[in-house]
């Protein structure tokens, strides 16, 4: 099925916010630790009698003032201390699935940084463990298709990730691929060449964050020598436009975070953002919310306030960005077909 097939028609402006929350879509760049909310942080902390810096939720809140990607990083590593125990990755995940089947999120591919728990004594079953048995709870209980890709920290040494990986092998079926996160500059992802090659043996998909704040050489590497399957951010690439034909030939997904890359100021203002050039160029964009807790907002929210100030967009963008986002998950084909099939349904009823 190709979305370009299926011409939209004329949709009133006032009607498009209620259409972006109720299409059917996909998530594929949502860090799960980036999903605690100050309020859990706190009564994690209470719980496991966690002493943190911060006085209050409001002034935890109020923290969240960043200037770039490691000014984030800093005050997210100091966050997930609170998650100790198999209950406590438990109630952080469905927090986050129960907000995105509020957002008619079909599909889940959720991140998650085992080396941020294991450097602080916590086991990888706890952590895997918990995350495991929500996505399997809340797919038997609201319908959400919720899966986990491992991710190593590039700021730590190679052979850390490749211990890591090795670590989580017992749990090989809890998990279905890679990825590559925290600070990018650098660290480019041919740091990480015989860790991603260990995946591809082992059967995982392969991702990696590139492109961020990272120059255009780190998605032509994280492509040419960890060969990943979809590119996280990847909204550099409009400089160099030998890139642009390469992802768009390929069909490369980039799975882009609007909120988040106004929070971290790799664009000016959220009007700046470039994600209709993306699409315009034949790129498969996709919206996501990357850590919602911290950058303002889930997935609903990334798409109405993407609509509401990048001049341009139309349903037609919706549509696409819709369907980019379920064919480029790594769910089955067959439930891929279905929610193509329930995204058409929902724009010939708009």
């Amino acid at each position: 099925m190709n979305a370009t097939n299926f011409e939209i028609p004329a949709i009133d402006a006032t009607r498009l916010p209620g259409l972006l929350r109720s299409m059917p879509k996909a998530e594929l760049h949502m860090h799960i630790e980036g999903s605690l909310e100050p309020e859990m942080i706190f009564r994690l902390a209470e719980r496991n009698g966690v002493k943190l810096a911060y006085a209050s939720v409001e002034a935890l809140r109020e923290a969240y003032a960043f200037t770039d990607l490691q000014s984030f990083l800093d005050i997210y590593y100091a966050g997930a201390s609170v998650l100790l125990t198999q209950q406590d990755f438990y109630d952080m995940a469905r927090a986050y699935l129960d907000r995105a089947v509020a957002d008619n999120v079909v599909r889940a591919e959720m991140f998650f940084d085992p080396q941020t728990h294991t450097e602080r004594g916590v086991a990888m079953a706890t952590v895997i463990e918990g995350l495991h048995r929500a996505c399997v709870d809340a797919e038997r209980e609201q319908g959400i298709s919720a899966a986990l890709i491992l991710c190593f920290l590039r700021h730590l040494p190679e052979e850390a990730a490749l211990q890591t990986l090795e670590d989580a092998l017992p749990f090989r079926d809890r998990f279905i691929g890679v990825g590559l996160d925290s600070s990018e500059v650098g660290h480019p992802p041919e740091k990480f060449a015989r860790v991603f090659a260990r995946a591809r043996d082992l059967g995982l998909h392969l991702v990696a964050h590139a492109g961020e704040e990272g120059p255009p050489a780190y998605i032509w590497s994280a492509l040419d020598v960890l060969g990943v399957e979809r590119i996280d951010h990847g909204v550099q690439a409009v400089h160099d436009p030998d890139l642009m034909d390469r992802l768009a030939r390929d069909r490369i997904a980039l799975t882009v975070c609007p909120l988040s890359n106004e929070k971290l100021c790799v664009f000016p203002t959220l009007a700046d953002h470039n994600i209709q050039r993306l699409l315009d160029a034949g790129l498969a964009a996709t919206v996501n919310s990357d850590d919602p807790a911290y950058f303002g907002g889930y997935m609903n929210t990334n798409f109405t306030r993407l609509f509401e100030q990048v001049p341009g967009l139309t349903a037609q963008h919706a549509y696409q960005l819709a369907f980019n986002s379920i064919e480029a998950s790594f769910a089955a084909v067959a439930d891929k077909q279905r929610w193509q099939v329930q995204l058409r349904e929902c724009f010939e009823r708009a």
